[in-house]
């Protein structure tokens, strides 16, 4: 996948840019590590103090590849739905995915409650949390494919994706309405999202199944350009809608689903990143916006992440509070500057 050669420089610029953040992101934190100790530490070398290697290679590393990935996920995510739906409001989780796994994590906790308390630590473990959240998610992601095989329309599927959200956001509410203030306070702590809480053997396992939602994105660069001319139009040219269709919602399956399973409904990202990157590159080439969408996403997510943590405080705010406080304005204002969606 080689982008429009025009765009070279802003992508060497973009490039260069996500290599700051992700170092500037590693040396901030409730205790500061000079940039050039964070770089000497993970090429291997020196570093003043011993324990801020360990910092660096077990707790900071593994976030700030986190936030990369969710970042980018989300961003092509998006972009995918808003190609597929052609409306400029559609985002990662249009098809209910977030709402799936927000019902998946509502019934573990509020079914915690009711087991022993061996039992009921192991469900509420941050692996109980990453299933519950992914059959939530699989559940909802398999009806909305069933219903992309028989639906011609493609709108029709975004009004049904929107309404098994709203059916589970539905029973969120009433599982929440009964649930106990300790087991209520976890599920709100939950869906403030959170990149900081992986191991490095729940990095790989995250990073392979946003691998697979990755390159299922990009074998579908040509479908998309496609869609951009109508359905109609697509169908004359010999594409194949629902195959298509089906590789998109897959891809933007396994994407959302993997990142609110592992680090929690975050939003903002997935509906603004393409927005930002069309105004940036003014093109609707995927060929383009795919690569591009993967650096800002990531660039945005490593900044938000470093504001949340509070450098040089040991409080950390929600991630979710700080995407849409921080990133929300900057849409709007592009949005007005620019007084048109490119699409």
């Amino acid at each position: 996948m080689t982008p429009n050669k025009s765009y070279k420089k802003v992508f060497i610029g973009i490039t260069l840019l996500l290599l700051i953040c992700f170092i500037v992101n590693i040396s901030l934190g409730s205790v500061f590590i000079p940039w050039l100790d964070t770089l000497s530490s993970l090429m291997g070398g020196a570093v003043e103090k011993e324990s801020w290697r360990h910092i660096i290679i077990n707790y900071r590393l593994p976030k700030a590849l986190t936030a990369i990935i969710v970042g980018s996920g989300l961003g092509i995510s998006g972009l995918l739905m808003q190609t597929l739906f052609r409306n400029p409001l559609a985002g990662p989780f249009v098809l209910g995915i977030s709402s799936g796994a927000s019902l998946g994590v509502a019934i573990l906790i509020l079914g915690s409650a009711f087991t022993g308390a061996a039992l009921s630590g192991f469900l509420v473990s941050k692996w109980g949390l990453v299933i519950a959240s992914s059959l939530g998610s699989i559940i909802v992601l398999f009806a909305v494919m069933l219903v992309s095989i028989r639906v011609r329309d493609t709108m029709a599927i975004l009004i049904i994706g929107l309404m098994f959200g709203s059916i589970t956001a539905a029973v969120v509410s009433v599982l929440s309405y009964f649930a106990p203030a300790d087991q209520l306070q976890r599920y709100i702590f939950w869906g403030f999202g959170s990149l900081g809480n992986l191991s490095w053997d729940d990095v790989l396992i995250f990073s392979c199944i946003s691998a697979i939602g990755m390159l299922i994105s990009i074998a579908s660069i040509k479908p998309l350009n496609t869609l951009l001319l109508g359905e109609n139009y697509a169908r004359s040219l010999g594409l194949n809608i629902k195959i298509s269709r089906f590789l998109i919602i897959i891809a933007t399956g396994l994407l959302a689903g993997s990142i609110t399973a592992f680090a929690g409904p975050i939003v903002f990202i997935g509906l603004a990143v393409p927005h930002l990157t069309r105004q940036l590159f003014h093109t609707s080439d995927h060929k383009t916006l795919i690569p591009a969408v993967l650096l800002i996403g990531s660039i945005i997510m490593l900044i938000c992440d470093s504001i949340a943590q509070l450098p040089s405080s040991e409080y950390t705010l929600p991630i979710n509070a700080i995407t849409s406080l921080i990133g929300a304005p900057v849409v709007i204002w592009l949005l007005v500057r620019k007084r048109k969606m490119l699409f």
